[in-house]
């Protein structure tokens, strides 16, 4: 199922629409590109609806935001369930400060959305409408661990089944779910961590596999996750004497691009709760 996912972004080319954060905004792009996606910036009010029009999905990011790009995300937003459009939220930093704490609720409030995915700290915020999000990295204090993984589960399933959302919560270990069924991932490397935008990229990648497997999206969701987890691990073993950080994101991108299903299917490490 996994290998269908990836092929079927490769054979559709979905076409994405992001609003998302100027610190990763290139990044992103070639993300989407090196999956086979093709994606589309635009946060302007007066632009988005025409945008989200001529693309399969959109990839609302809060990372940086100011007045006209949050006009912009309730107006693609609209358009795009008007259209039945796929719309993931990745709340960045909920919980870091009111205006993105309430900027995420009220999106979850107002919009229909297929994915919402983050930190595990983003999340909790998001059920709790207030954290303690350090910034945009999840709070030590909130980190999924196999201690704590069967309280972790519940959790999700329990939003999901609330929200109708999939929610998707990254970290060490990564949790997907429908309300009914979790996907527990293992896929990654720490050394992830030190590079900026790998859950920028991954909404931009999980928008392009929800959108070419429409039947499937609990299971394109995961794909999309243990593609990155997987490049991340391919990436860092391919890494030379004196490369650093800004290689080793090139590296992931290159193993994302280069990515076979069957290396998929072989290298994804997860079960199904």
């Amino acid at each position: 199922m996994l290998k269908e996912c990836l092929e079927n972004v490769r054979k559709t080319v979905p076409l994405v629409h992001n609003i998302t954060n100027y610190v990763t905004v290139n990044d992103v792009a070639n993300v989407l590109l090196a999956c086979g996606g093709s994606p589309i910036m635009s946060d302007e009010a007066e632009d988005v609806e025409d945008i989200t029009s001529v693309c399969g999905g959109l990839n609302i990011n809060i990372g940086t935001l100011h007045k006209t790009s949050i006009e912009g995300m309730f107006r693609a937003g609209k358009k795009a369930n008007e259209l039945g459009h796929p719309v993931l939220l990745d709340p960045v930093g909920a919980g870091a400060s009111a205006l993105r704490t309430n900027t995420a609720l009220e999106l979850m409030r107002e919009l229909k959305l297929a994915v919402i995915r983050g930190n595990i700290s983003e999340i909790k915020t998001l059920v709790l409408g207030s954290g303690t999000t350090k910034g945009v990295d999840a709070d030590v204090a909130d980190a999924v661990t196999e201690e704590n993984l069967d309280e972790a589960v519940t959790f999700v399933k329990r939003f999901a089944r609330e929200t109708g959302s999939l929610i998707a919560v990254t970290g060490a270990i990564d949790l997907i779910s429908d309300g009914e069924k979790c996907y527990v991932i293992r896929n990654g490397r720490p050394e992830m961590g030190r590079i900026t935008g790998t859950g920028c990229q991954l909404s931009g990648m999980m928008t392009a596999y929800i959108t070419a497997n429409p039947e499937n999206r609990l299971e394109a969701a995961a794909a999309a996750v243990c593609v990155m987890g997987l490049a991340g691990e391919i990436g860092w073993s391919r890494m030379q004497e004196g490369d650093g950080n800004a290689t080793y994101r090139n590296r992931i991108i290159d193993a994302i691009y280069n990515m076979t299903g069957e290396e998929l299917e072989k290298g994804a490490k997860y079960e199904i709760r």
